[in-house]
C-alpha cells in the first residue's frame, strides 16, 4: 500500500510535492553553502595568517643564556623548520661622504644575518636595487645618507670606533614593526616606529664589528625560526596551538629565552575575522533558512484542506488511525529526502560556480559535515511542514469535519495579546541598549585565547523581522476583513461584474492571503537587507583602503626631505589626472606630540575623497571652505577635542618646529571643527590646517606627500612608472594593492562569493514566496472556478479575480517588504558598526539588485496567476468530476 500511496502522490499531488520539495532544497542549500563556505573562509583566514608573517618566531636569547644551547633547542622543538641566529646592535649613527659633502644619520640599528637569510625568511628583506647579499642598506637609510650600492659608509657603535663598509644593495623591510618589536613586552606590544637608519651586514661582519663593542647591552641575539607544522583550519584553534607551543619552548628554556611570537598576533587577529564571518553566517544564513521552512509550511497549507478530506476518506474505508499516521510520514519522507539530496546537490553547484569546487574552496573534509547538517535539517522542516500538521489533524479532526471547509473565526491569540507590538518595542530596546557608546559585539581581548561575541545584540534585528512580519499579518487581515468597499472598487477594472464576488472572495480567504503577503514581505526584506549590508561593506571597504592610502596613488617623501610643492610637475607621467600636494608635520599641543597636515583646501578633493562623515562640526566643503577663508584655522581630532575641552573658536597654540633653525616655535591656531578621519592620518590623534598658513609659520613649504589622481583606473600602472621615475628616494603605494592588505575586519572573507549565494538564494525565496503559493492556493481553488463557471461567469471576468488577487498580494508583498528591508538594514549597519571602519553615513542602497528582485517576485506571481487562469478554463463539468 505505501508504493500504491507514494504512487498516488507523485502522479495526482505533483505540483503540490515538488512545491514542498522545492522549499526543503532551498533551506537545505542554503544552510549547506553557507555552512561550508564559512568553514572555508575560517581556513582561509588561517592561511592567510600564517602567509602574512614572514619570521614565525623572533626568539631572544636573554643575557647569560648559551647561545648553542638555546639554538639547538629550538631546532629540536616539534613543528620547527627553520631557526637561525641574527644580530642585533644599535648605533650611535652612520655617515657617508657623496658628491664632497659628509652626510650624517642619527642613531640606528645594525643587523647580523647569515648566509642564505633573504632566501630562508623571503618576506623579510625585499631587494629593491644592487645585490641581495653583502652589506644592505633599508631605503630610508640610503635616501638619509644620499648613497647607492658601491658607495661606503661608517657605522658607528657605542663605545667603539668608525668602520667603513661598502653598500652592496638597497633593500626595504617589509616587516620592520614586528623585526624591531621588543621582545617579552606585554600583548606583543611595538615601538612607536621602526628605525629610520639600519643596515643588514653578513653574520661575520657583525661579529667583527660588535667583537669591541664598548656597552655589551647594545648587542643582542635574536634566533628567527619558521614553522612547518600542521596548524587547526579554524584561527582561533591555530593561535592556541601555537601560543602553546612559544609558551612550552619558554619553559624549556628555563628563562634563557623570550618568544616574540609573530605567527601568533597574526591569528589573534585572524580568530576575530572567524568571528565576525560567524556572524554573518547567522546574520545571512538563519534567516534564509527559516524563510525557506516557513515557505516549506505554506506550501503544505495550501493543500491542507485537501489533506484532511484524503484522511476523512481514509478512515471512513476503516484504515486505522496509526495506518493513515504512517503514510503522512512517508509524504514527508519523500518530501525531506527528495529535497534534502536536490538542496545538497544545489549547494555543491552553487560551489562550484561561485568557487570552483563543491566544498567552496575547503581543503578539509570539514564542509561535508555542514552537508549532513543540511540534509538532516531539510527532514526536520518536512516532518515539521507535513508530518505534524497531518498529526494534528488526525487527532483533533473528526471525519464529519474533513466534509466542510475549515473556517477559523475570531482573532488568532498573538492579535489579542498584542505580540507584535510587544516584539516591536523589545527590539527598539534592546537595539538602544546594544548601539550604545561603549558597544563592542565582537570581543576579543589582545593575547587572550578566548573570544566573545555579544549575539544578544542580534536579538534586536531579529525581534523587528518578527515584529514586523506579525503587524503586516494583522494590518492585511484588518485591510481585507473591513475592506470591501475598497476592494471591490479597486476589483471592478479587472473583474468587472465580479467585483463584489472578488472582494468577498478575497475577504473570506483574508487568513490564506494575508499568510502569502506576508511570506512574499519577509523574502523581499531579507532580500533588501542582505543586499544592503553588502553594498555597505563594500562602499566601506574601499572608503578605508582610500583612507589608509590617500588616494589611487600616493608618493610620500622620506623624512627631512625638503620637496618643493612644485615638484609635482614632475609626477604628471602618463595616466595621472591631477597631483595634490599634502604637507606632513609634526606638533605639540601641551606635551602631547600629534601629526599635523597641512592642506590645500581648494584642491584637496581633487585628488581624493572627503565625505562628510569624515568630520563634525560641519560638512567636508563647508570645513575646506572655512579653512580656505580663515587661514589660521584648525581642525582637531575628537580624541584631541575631549581631552583639550575645546570649543569652537579656541585658541590652540601648537609648537612645530621651524625649518630653517630646526626649533621648536609656537604657532598660534583657531580650533573650528572635528576631523574624524583624513587620508593618510593616523585613526586617533592629528590636526589638519591650510598649507600657507603652515608654510609661513615654518618657514618651509616641504611637502610629505603627493596625492595621485588616476581617475580610479590603472593605479598598479601607474605606481609603477612613478617607481621608475623616482627610484628609490620616494615612497610609491597605489590603491589597489593597499586595498588587498587593509581594511576591516572582514576583509578576509570573500563577499564576493558570498554575495553571488546569498542574493541568488533570496532571488529565488521572493519568487517562491510571490508565486509557488500563490499557485497552489488556485489549484486548490478549481471547485470554486468551476462553480463560478457554471453560474455564468465568463473567462475574463475569471481572469480578473485571479489578477486582482495576484496585484494585491504582489502591491502588498513589495511594500511591506521594502519597509521592513529598510529598518531591518538601517539597524543591522549601526549593530554591525565593528565591520564598518569608518562608519557609513548613511546603507548603500542597491538599486539594479532590488529591482531585479522585485521584477522576479512580480513575474513569479503573475506566472502563477496565468496558470491559474488555463487552469479555470476547462470544461465545468469535466473539473467537478475530476474534483
Amino acid at each position: 500500500m505505501n508504493t500504491a500511496w507514494a504512487g498516488g502522490l507523485a502522479r495526482h499531488r505533483t505540483g503540490r510535492l515538488l512545491a514542498a520539495v522545492a522549499g526543503v532544497a532551498l533551506a537545505v542549500a542554503l544552510i549547506a553553502a553557507l555552512g561550508s563556505f564559512l568553514t572555508a573562509s575560517k581556513a582561509t583566514m588561517t592561511q592567510r595568517a600564517v602567509r602574512s608573517v614572514a619570521v614565525d618566531w623572533q626568539v631572544e636569547v636573554q643575557p647569560g643564556a648559551d647561545l648553542g644551547a638555546t639554538l639547538s633547542l629550538i631546532r629540536h622543538t616539534p613543528g620547527i623548520r627553520t631557526a637561525v641566529p641574527v644580530g642585533f646592535a644599535h648605533s650611535s649613527g652612520f655617515t657617508a661622504r657623496t658628491g664632497g659633502s659628509t652626510q650624517t644619520t642619527g642613531p640606528g640599528m645594525v643587523l647580523g644575518v647569515p648566509d642564505g637569510y633573504t632566501h630562508l625568511f623571503p618576506g623579510q628583506v625585499r631587494r629593491l636595487t644592487g645585490a641581495a647579499d653583502g652589506v644592505l642598506l633599508a631605503q630610508q637609510t640610503a635616501s638619509n645618507l644620499h648613497v647607492a650600492p658601491g658607495d661606503t659608509i661608517g657605522i658607528r657603535l657605542p663605545g667603539s670606533g668608525r668602520e667603513q663598509v661598502r653598500v652592496a644593495g638597497v633593500v626595504d623591510l617589509p616587516q620592520a614593526d614586528s623585526l624591531f618589536q621588543k621582545v617579552g613586552a606585554p600583548g606583543q606590544s611595538q615601538p612607536a616606529a621602526p628605525p629610520d637608519n639600519v643596515v643588514l651586514l653578513p653574520s661575520a661582519r657583525f661579529a667583527s664589528l660588535t667583537a669591541h663593542a664598548g656597552d655589551a647591552a647594545a648587542v643582542t641575539t635574536q634566533i628567527h625560526a619558521s614553522r612547518d607544522a600542521r596548524l587547526p583550519s579554524d584561527p582561533a584553534a591555530a593561535f592556541s596551538a601555537v601560543t602553546g607551543a612559544a609558551h612550552n619552548l619558554e619553559a624549556r628554556a628555563l628563562g634563557g629565552a623570550l618568544v616574540g611570537d609573530n605567527l601568533g598576533a597574526a591569528l589573534d587577529s585572524a580568530r576575530q575575522d572567524a568571528l565576525y564571518a560567524q556572524i554573518l553566517f547567522l546574520f545571512l544564513g538563519v534567516p534564509g533558512a527559516m524563510l525557506a521552512a516557513a515557505l516549506t509550511a505554506a506550501v503544505a497549507a495550501a493543500g491542507g484542506e485537501r489533506r484532511r478530506q484524503e484522511q476523512g476518506l481514509l478512515r471512513l474505508r476503516g484504515l486505522p488511525p496509526r495506518r493513515i499516521a504512517a503514510l503522512s510520514g512517508l509524504e514527508a519522507a519523500l518530501v525531506g529526502v527528495t529535497g534534502g539530496l536536490a538542496g545538497t546537490g544545489l549547494a555543491a553547484l552553487t560551489g562550484r560556480f561561485a568557487f570552483g569546487s563543491a566544498s567552496f574552496g575547503a581543503r578539509t573534509a570539514s564542509w561535508l559535515v555542514w552537508y549532513a547538517v543540511a540534509f538532516l535539517l531539510g527532514a526536520a522542516v518536512a516532518a515539521a511542514a507535513v508530518l505534524i500538521p497531518a498529526l494534528r489533524d488526525l487527532r483533533s479532526v473528526t471525519v464529519a469535519d474533513t466534509r466542510r471547509p475549515g473556517r477559523r473565526t475570531g482573532s488568532a491569540w498573538w492579535m489579542r495579546y498584542g505580540l507584535d507590538l510587544a516584539l516591536l518595542l523589545g527590539s527598539w530596546l534592546v537595539f538602544r541598549a546594544s548601539s550604545g557608546n561603549q558597544y563592542a559585539l565582537v570581543l576579543a581581548p589582545e593575547g587572550v585565547p578566548s573570544v566573545s561575541v555579544s549575539y544578544w545584540a542580534f536579538l534586536g534585528p531579529a525581534l523587528l523581522w518578527a515584529g514586523s512580519a506579525l503587524l503586516l499579518w494583522r494590518l492585511t487581515l484588518l485591510s481585507l476583513t473591513h475592506g470591501r468597499r475598497l476592494l471591490t472598487l479597486l476589483s471592478r477594472p479587472l473583474a468587472a461584474d465580479l467585483a463584489g464576488t472578488t472582494a468577498a472572495v478575497l475577504s473570506r480567504r483574508r487568513r490564506p492571503l494575508a499568510r502569502s503577503v506576508v511570506l512574499l514581505a519577509l523574502a523581499v526584506s531579507f532580500a533588501v537587507s542582505t543586499a544592503t549590508f553588502n553594498t555597505t561593506y563594500r562602499q566601506q571597504a574601499e572608503v578605508d583602503a582610500r583612507l589608509t592610502n590617500g588616494a589611487d596613488v600616493t608618493v610620500t617623501e622620506p623624512p627631512g626631505a625638503a620637496t618643493p610643492p612644485g615638484a609635482a610637475a614632475s609626477l604628471k607621467v602618463s595616466g595621472v589626472r591631477r597631483v595634490e600636494p599634502l604637507q606632513h608635520r609634526f606638533a605639540y599641543v601641551g606635551s602631547d606630540l600629534q601629526d599635523l597636515y597641512g592642506v590645500r583646501p581648494r584642491t584637496i578633493a581633487s585628488a581624493t575623497s572627503l565625505q562628510d562623515a569624515y568630520f563634525s562640526g560641519g560638512s567636508a566643503s563647508a570645513l575646506m571652505d572655512r579653512l580656505a577663508r580663515q587661514p589660521d584655522a584648525l581642525l582637531v581630532s575628537a580624541e584631541t577635542a575631549h581631552d583639550f575641552q575645546l570649543a569652537p573658536g579656541d585658541t590652540v597654540n601648537l609648537r612645530v618646529q621651524d625649518g630653517r633653525t630646526k626649533t621648536l616655535r609656537t604657532v598660534p591656531f583657531h580650533y573650528v571643527g572635528i576631523a574624524k578621519e583624513f587620508p593618510t592620518a593616523p585613526k586617533d590623534s592629528f590636526f589638519i590646517a591650510n598649507a600657507s598658513y603652515v608654510a609661513r609659520a615654518t618657514g618651509t613649504d616641504a611637502v610629505g606627500a603627493f596625492l595621485v589622481d588616476t581617475g580610479g583606473t590603472r593605479q598598479k600602472e601607474v605606481a609603477a612608472r612613478l617607481r621608475q621615475h623616482l627610484g628609490t628616494d620616494s615612497t610609491v603605494t597605489d590603491l589597489t594593492t593597499t586595498r588587498g592588505t587593509v581594511g576591516t575586519s572582514l576583509t578576509s572573507v570573500d563577499l564576493a562569493g558570498l554575495t553571488r549565494i546569498e542574493l541568488v538564494f533570496a532571488v529565488l525565496l521572493a519568487a517562491g514566496a510571490g508565486g509557488l503559493v500563490l499557485a497552489l492556493g488556485l489549484a486548490e481553488r478549481r471547485r470554486t472556478f468551476a462553480v463560478a463557471t457554471v453560474l455564468g461567469a465568463r473567462r475574463r471576468q475569471l481572469r480578473g479575480m485571479v489578477l486582482t488577487e495576484a496585484l494585491l498580494l504582489t502591491t502588498a508583498g513589495l511594500a511591506g517588504g521594502a519597509l521592513i528591508g529598510w529598518a531591518l538594514s538601517d539597524m543591522l549597519v549601526k549593530v554591525l558598526t565593528g565591520v564598518f571602519d569608518p562608519p557609513p553615513t548613511a546603507p548603500a542602497v542597491p538599486g539594479g539588485y532590488l529591482a531585479l528582485t522585485g521584477l522576479a517576485a512580480a513575474a513569479a506571481v503573475l506566472a502563477a496567476a496565468l496558470n491559474g487562469v488555463r487552469g479555470a478554463a476547462r470544461p465545468a463539468v469535466e473539473e467537478l468530476r475530476d474534483l
